[in-house]
């Protein structure tokens, strides 16, 4: 009898141990995750990317290549629900880009903000 219990309690850690390690290491995967085509049209001309971007936890990260060898990577990057935060900073120059957006689906529509204006932008999903 007192091996039985101890056996089941033994059994019910390792079972609560397994449901943690495998909640800890498989977090839910992020609709921002992925392949992305951006454009934005602002004062300050057309840009166009192909963005890579992967969500951890409320963290989110990537990479805008611009093409020639142009890559500015996402900074400060935050993702909560569906809107998500990041700042570029243009290669050659201060101007920094705060760009903030929602993903809704295989979309991503934001304001970009940059030197006191204001420019809307949209990323689609590459398949």
């Amino acid at each position: 009898m007192k091996n039985t219990r101890l056996f089941v309690r033994a059994l019910a850690l390792i079972s609560a141990s397994t449901l943690v390690a495998c909640a800890s290491s498989s977090p839910a995967s992020s609709a921002a995750n992925g392949a992305w085509d951006f454009k934005m049209t602002s004062p300050f001309g057309e840009l166009a990317a192909d963005v890579s971007m992967q969500a951890v936890g409320g963290e989110l990260s990537g990479s805008f290549d611009l093409g020639g060898g142009r890559v500015w990577p996402i900074e400060n990057g935050t993702i909560a629900d569906n809107q998500l935060s990041f700042r570029l900073t243009r290669d050659g120059s201060p101007m920094v880009y705060e760009m903030s957006g929602t993903v809704e689906g295989g979309s991503v529509s934001g304001l970009a903000k940059a030197m006191g204006m204001e420019a809307p932008w949209a990323m689609t999903k590459k398949q």
